[in-house]
C-alpha cells in the first residue's frame, strides 16, 4: 500500500471507477484491492446502467480494507450530446424508474453496438465475435470500449483512446446513437430511487463541446445534487468555471478518477472527493442503501 504522511491524513475518497461489468478490464475484487494499494479509503463502484457488480462489494470490501459507495453511471442525453450522472447511495430494486430506463438504454445499447459492428467490418477486419470476446460475462453491458478493445485487437489502432479519436467518434461514419432518457427524468429518477444525482465529466475536453450552462441550469432546478469537478478530463480552466458554477447553486463538489482499469490511462486516486462531500451524500441519500465499510 501507498504510504501516508502526516500531512495526508483525511481519508482518501474516489467516487467514480468501473469495472469488468460495465466497460472496465479489472474485477471487482482485483479492483479494489488496487484501491487499496493506491492508498485510497474509500471507492464508488459506477458501472454504466448496471448494479450487476453490486453483491461483490462486501466481500471486496472485508478484502482490502477499502469501503464501497454502491453507485451507477446513469447514460442520458440532451439533443444529441452524451450526459452522464452518477447515481450514488440508489435504492437497486428492479422495480423503480431508475432500474427500467436502465434495462432499455442497456438494451439498446447492445443493439446499437452490433449495428455499428456491422458498419465498421465493412471497412475494418472487426467482427460482432470479436467484440463479444472482449466481454467479461453475459450480464456485462457491451459498449464502444468493447468495440474499441476489439479493433485494437486486430490492430486496427493502438489503444482505446485512438479507436474513440478515429473510428468510434459520434461525429464519425460509423456512429449509431441509442436510447438514453433525457437528463432531467434521469434526475428525477435517481432522486425517485432515494439516490444522490451528480453531473459526472460535463466540461470534458474530449468531448466536442462542453454542456451549455442553460443545460446545468435546468439540471439544477430539477434536483441536481453535485457536479465532479475534479476530473482527468476537465482542464484548469474548466475546473474554475465548474467549481464557481456548482458554489453559486449550492451543489455538491465531487472528484473521481473515472478509472478503467487498462481500458484508459486514469489512474484511482488521480482526483478525490472531500471527505464532508460523502458525508453529505451519505445524509442524503434516502434509500436503504449505505456506504459498506470494512
Amino acid at each position: 500500500m501507498s504510504e501516508r504522511t502526516d500531512a495526508d491524513v483525511a481519508p482518501r475518497i474516489d467516487l467514480h471507477a468501473h469495472s469488468t461489468w460495465s466497460d472496465g478490464t479489472t474485477g471487482v475484487p482485483e479492483l479494489f484491492a488496487q484501491a487499496a494499494a493506491a492508498g485510497l479509503d474509500v471507492l464508488a463502484l459506477t458501472d454504466h446502467d448496471t448494479v450487476t457488480g453490486w453483491p461483490e462489494l462486501a466481500d471486496a470490501v472485508a478484502a482490502s480494507g477499502v469501503a464501497a459507495v454502491p453507485g451507477i453511471e446513469v447514460s442520458s442525453e440532451a439533443d444529441g450530446r452524451s450526459v452522464h450522472l452518477l447515481a450514488l447511495l440508489v435504492d437497486p430494486s428492479p422495480d423503480t424508474e431508475l432500474a427500467a430506463e436502465m434495462a432499455r438504454a442497456r438494451s439498446s445499447r447492445a443493439d446499437r453496438a452490433r449495428a455499428m459492428v456491422d458498419l465498421i467490418s465493412s471497412d475494418h477486419p472487426v467482427r460482432w465475435e470479436d467484440v463479444e470476446a472482449q466481454v467479461a460475462g453475459e450480464s456485462t453491458v457491451i459498449g464502444r470500449p468493447h468495440i474499441a478493445d476489439a479493433l485494437v485487437e486486430a490492430g486496427v489502432v493502438r489503444d482505446r483512446s485512438e479507436a474513440f479519436t478515429e473510428i468510434l467518434r459520434p461525429s464519425g461514419p460509423y456512429y449509431v446513437p441509442y436510447y438514453a432518457p433525457s437528463p432531467q427524468s434521469a434526475v428525477r429518477a435517481i432522486r425517485a430511487a432515494g439516490g444522490i444525482s451528480v453531473l459526472a465529466h460535463p466540461g470534458s475536453v474530449t468531448r466536442d463541446d462542453d454542456l451549455p450552462l442553460d443545460l446545468l441550469e435546468e439540471l439544477v432546478a430539477t434536483g441536481l445534487d453535485g457536479i465532479e469537478v475534479d476530473h482527468r478530463e476537465h482542464d484548469d480552466q474548466e475546473r474554475i468555471r465548474l467549481r464557481e458554477f456548482a458554489r453559486r447553486h449550492e451543489l455538491l463538489i465531487t472528484g473521481g478518477s473515472d478509472f478503467h482499469g487498462t481500458g484508459k490511462e486514469n489512474r484511482l486516486a488521480e482526483n478525490l472527493t472531500a471527505p464532508e462531500v460523502l458525508e453529505e451524500i451519505a445524509a442524503r441519500a434516502t434509500s436503504a442503501t449505505r456506504i459498506l465499510r470494512p
